[in-house]
């Protein structure tokens, strides 16, 4: 008995030796299992991140406002008068607005323009344009004129004199604006006929537009500007 005993106390040990190393046989196959499936996992990640595409970061340029400063024209201008006329055409009257303007740059040069429009804006627009047509050369000597001079344009009539150093301009209304846009500083002046500013101004550039300057005159007596000044 005792051998049989011993017997199965060898079988049973043996069993459970095996048991042991098939349980750890197991775990370590499941580990490894379990191993290679997070490396998997891994891979997997890794590769849907690279497949990804990747954000476009936009890069906001901040617009940068340069102010530039126009050049100031050296033109002037100057509204003399804006009336209302009316016009009668068949069915009753066609109401506009007539804009007269002195153009000028105060070196010598000087217009009048008078235009009609239905608006005003547009009516001061035109009459400058007007204006820039018909531009003059007025001859300045030392800030004045050269000579006293008259002239006539409608019903209006103006005289001009040539005054000193410190004077100023002794005019009004359209005269006064046609001299200061002439770039004249000092002259006398006096308005004999229609007080209607287009005739005053229009005297006024033909008043301008017949002077003569000393350099002419000069040159037909055949003499230097010293001789004829003199």
């Amino acid at each position: 008995m005792t051998e049989e005993n011993k017997e199965l106390e060898t079988a049973v040990e043996e069993t459970a030796t095996e048991e042991v190393t098939v349980s750890e046989e197991t775990v370590a196959e499941a580990a490894e299992a379990a191993e290679a499936e997070i490396a998997e996992s891994a891979e997997e990640t890794e590769t849907a991140e690279t497949a990804k595409p990747a954000k476009r970061t936009r890069s906001r340029k901040k617009k940068i406002e340069t102010k530039e400063e126009k050049p100031e024209s050296e033109w002037k201008e100057q509204v003399v008068q804006i009336s209302r006329v009316t016009k009668v055409v068949k069915g009753g009257k066609k109401l506009s607005f007539r804009a007269i303007v002195i153009v000028g740059n105060q070196k010598g040069q000087v217009g009048v323009g008078c235009a009609k429009a239905a608006e005003v804006i547009i009516a001061i627009q035109k009459a400058i344009v007007d204006g820039r047509k018909n531009l003059i050369n007025v001859p300045i000597f030392k800030t004045t004129i050269p000579h006293p001079i008259k002239a006539r344009s409608g019903a209006g009539a103006v005289m001009l004199r040539p005054a000193s150093q410190g004077t100023g301009i002794i005019a009004g209304g359209a005269v006064r604006s046609v001299l200061e846009l002439a770039g004249i500083e000092n002259i006398l002046s006096k308005s004999l006929g229609s007080n209607s500013p287009l005739n005053a101004a229009n005297a006024t550039i033909e008043a301008l537009k017949s002077l003569t300057p000393f350099a002419e005159v000069a040159k037909k007596r055949g003499l230097t500007m010293s001789e004829l000044l003199n």
